[in-house]
């Protein structure tokens, strides 16, 4: 069942709706293969979300706080280029799994808005397509929303926007639904095995 939740995203409602299941942002974790790094302590994060009951401080970073502070601009830019009207969400949920779109577009869209210093930016605009990590990010935005299309956004002031349409995946999306479900599964036995720890002490 598809639940979307109208919440400012970092905030303490959008950091409990994402509480202990993956989301689109880490599905390149979750797509890596055997115990990667980023894939464990990932799982872990989650793992500790679950049993505490308690979200994991955010993150944030100089380019973090940029970006949040550009992205109002690249989007009204981004209507005003597509001539369309953004549809800001907070959080949207789907079983165990979830995602944070930059905004949804009218009924079959979404928008995923990243910003790149003027270098990369450039390097951007002459190669002309997605980068290849934010792949996994997209297609599971269009899977969780149900959407058939997601438009990628690269802004930096001063200098053209890149905007790439990307198209649904099925095949891409079906891999990817099968790794969320193991990533769950491991994630339900971690939880398990960390939960019985102390019975077994108490035994």
């Amino acid at each position: 069942m598809l639940e979307i939740m109208d919440c400012e995203q970092n905030s303490e409602e959008w950091l409990r709706a994402r509480m202990g299941i993956p989301t689109a942002s880490a599905f390149s974790d979750v797509l890596a293969k055997g115990e990667g790094k980023m894939r464990r302590t990932y799982m872990l994060k989650l793992a500790g979300e679950i049993i505490t009951g308690e979200p994991t401080e955010s993150f944030t970073n100089v380019h973090m706080d940029r970006g949040k502070a550009m992205e109002a601009e690249a989007r009204d830019l981004y209507a005003f280029m597509s001539d369309c009207d953004p549809n800001q969400v907070g959080f949207i949920k789907s079983g165990r799994k979830g995602a944070s779109p930059d905004s949804l577009i009218a009924n079959d869209g979404g928008l995923e808005i990243k910003t790149r210093l003027p270098h990369l930016q450039i390097e951007l605009l002459e190669k002309g397509d997605v980068p290849s990590e934010h792949l996994a990010q997209i297609q599971g935005g269009m899977w969780i929303a149900e959407r058939e299309w997601w438009d990628f956004v690269s802004y930096w002031p001063k200098l053209p926007l890149f905007v790439k349409r990307v198209h649904r995946d099925e095949a891409y999306i079906k891999t990817l639904a099968a790794a969320v479900d193991q990533f769950n599964d491991e994630l339900d036995a971690l939880v398990a095995r960390i939960r019985s720890y102390g019975m077994k002490e108490a035994a």
